[in-house]
């Protein structure tokens, strides 16, 4: 019981309300200031980011659409090659008949 009465009794020095007023004020009006300055930077940052992100999709995007037409251009190259072994069998076939016709039409002449 004589605790509570000795705590009822403690009067608290006005130096500790000018401590607390000062450091209330210094913490209102120099940190919280500080403290929303550095937020906007930091989301005008994040939106600046988020902005560059979104032209990397776009440009992402384009790329995959562009190499996805690849493997249509490696087939044609494919067939073009086996057109171009066909072209070449079909020419060599029509020197051997030009040469077999050049024979038999000199042959008959003789």
């Amino acid at each position: 019981m004589t605790a509570a009465i000795a705590f009822q009794q403690v009067s608290v020095p006005l130096l500790v309300y000018i401590i607390w007023a000062v450091l209330l004020v210094v913490a209102i009006f120099g940190v919280l200031p500080l403290v929303v300055f550095l937020l906007h930077r930091t989301l005008t940052a994040a939106r600046g980011i988020e902005r560059y992100f979104a032209e990397m999709a776009t440009a992402g995007t384009g790329i995959a659409d562009s190499t996805g037409h690849i493997k249509a251009l490696e087939d044609t190259i494919k067939v073009a090659t086996t057109i171009l072994s066909v072209a070449g069998n079909i020419n060599n076939h029509a020197e051997t008949i030009k040469t077999t016709l050049a024979a038999r039409a000199n042959g008959s002449r003789s």
